[in-house]
Parts: structure tokens; sequence; C-alpha cells
């Protein structure tokens, strides 16, 4: 199993004055420790629950990029956009061009959006739930085209361009792998067997039952659009518990290994410590045999 971390919380008791430095230390523990990917929240506020809305939070993609220019080997994205909060053109470019300066690292790591509270407070365009899965669709079709180098119109129901051009084209060929992320089974996982090579799904504490139907609906929903089940990266994201040891997250990675899951997202309540990363360096060590 690949082990990955989610930065989703900045508040470092020295704050905004040692941010920089302190997400340098984050990343290159990762990058040293053999971690898959560092990904970063996507939101404009605090969404850790064990936070709250005013505390310290980075618009991502300006993260990401700090993040590649500090870091040799890990892969970088968010987890995950909100499809409508940018333009789609304008959201291929970032991820290209990160993907191009990192030299081949990137994800565009991308749902339908569900923060109406973070819409409302921030003026960021939020439609009924529906529009948001017709233009997560309308998005992701946009973005196989241009990194194909098609730069013929786009005509969607909500988008249209007159000619997607994306120059550099990505390093990372034919394209940046697609994560979405999200659990809904006729929309969501449709969408993934369609167009992603990774999803993510949360671990929910049922002894992985909830997460077995999950992966037999997508299973069901790649039949149904002749894709192999197997091309998909099955991703869950879980919480590292404050002071939980290195061999009882490998038992929860094994757990979840046993149910189809090949790479785990680690969460922590608050900012990563480095004990927090040291288990995680641990573990990945141990799960390597």
């Amino acid at each position: 199993m690949r082990v990955s971390l989610n930065m989703t919380n900045y508040s470092w008791p020295d704050e905004a004055a040692h941010l920089g430095s302190r997400i340098k230390q984050v990343v290159r523990a990762a990058d040293d420790a053999g971690l898959d990917t560092v990904w970063v929240s996507d939101h404009l506020f605090q969404a850790d629950p064990t936070s709250t809305p005013e505390a310290e939070m980075l618009e991502a993609y300006t993260t990401l990029g700090f993040l590649a220019a500090h870091t040799t080997r890990v892969r970088l994205g968010a987890m995950v956009t909100a499809a409508t909060y940018r333009a789609p053109s304008l959201l291929v470019k970032a991820v290209t061009t990160l993907d191009v300066l990192s030299g081949g690292r990137a994800w565009l790591g991308i749902g339908a959006g569900y923060q109406e509270q973070e819409a409302g407070a921030m003026g960021l365009f939020l439609p009924p739930t529906r529009e948001r899965f017709e233009r997560l669709d309308e998005t992701l079709r946009l973005a196989i085209q241009m990194w194909a180098g098609d730069d013929a119109p786009f005509v969607g129901t909500h988008y249209q361009l007159e000619r997607p051009i994306n120059s550099p084209q990505s390093v990372t060929r034919p394209h940046p792998p697609i994560l979405i992320g999200g659990m809904g089974e006729q929309k969501t996982l449709r969408l993934v067997a369609r167009y992603a090579d990774a999803c993510n799904l949360f671990d929910v504490p049922d002894g992985g039952k909830t997460i077995t139907r999950k992966l037999s609906v997508l299973a069901d929903h790649c039949r149904e659009v002749g894709r192999s089940y197997d091309e998909i990266d099955k991703t869950v994201s879980m919480r590292l518990a404050l002071g939980e040891s290195a061999a009882s997250f490998v038992e929860r990675c094994n757990a979840l290994v046993a149910i189809g899951i090949e790479h785990a997202v680690a969460i922590t309540s608050g900012p990563w410590t480095d004990d927090g990363l040291a288990t995680l360096a641990a573990a990945v060590l141990a799960l390597r045999g």
C-alpha cells in the first residue's frame, strides 16, 4: 500500500510569520520518507472540523507551486478542488503548470463541491447539486481534450471555449492523473469509472462494509463503460489519531488492503507535527516489508 498525507490545517503555534518554513519541513519530510503524495485542501477558509473558519488557510495552487520548489520526488495535488470554483481552462492550466514545473508530479484532484457556507462567505460560485455534477463532467471532458492537444472548440451546456490551447503540454502523458473525490454511487463513482485514474473514499468505521459496497458499485460502473476496474487507484482518506503508533496505523492499512484499497491518505487534527510525520515514515517502511 502507498501512503500519502494531506495538509488540512496550517495553525502551528508560531502562526503566519513562519508558515513557509513549517510547510517546507512537512513536505521535505514526506519527500525523504518515501510518501507517495502530499495533498493540500482546496479551501479559502479553514474547514478542519477541529478548528474554526477564521484560522489560517492557504490557497491551494499557490501552495502546491511552493511545495514543488522544495521537493524532488513526492507527487502533489489538491484534495480536492471544487469544479465550479475556477474556470475549467484556468484549472487545467494550473495543474499543467504544476506538472511542468515539478517535472511530472502533479495530480488533478477534483470533485463536485459541497461547502455552501464557504461559497456564500467568499462569493464563490456553487450552483445546485445537479448543475455541479454537470459542470464537473464538462470540466473533466475539457481537461482530457486540452491534455490531448486538441484545441478545437469545446461546446458544452455550461462551458463554451473557442480555442482551448494548452501550451506547454503536461510532462505526464497522456495527462496528469485524475482523482475524483466522493462516495456518491449514482454520479461520483460513475464519473470515476468514465474519467478518473483514482477515487478517494472515506474511512467509515464499520468494519469495511461501506468501502466494500462503494468499490463494488465502482466495479459495476466500470463494466458498464467497458473500463478495467484494476486501472483505478483506490484511495482512502484516514485520520492518524494523536499519539497513534506506526504499528496501529499499519494494522489499519492492512485491513483496508484486504478489502481492495491500495493507497492511504493520512489526515490529522491540527497541523502536522514531527511526531506525526515520524509515525508515517515508520509506517511506510513497515508496509514495504
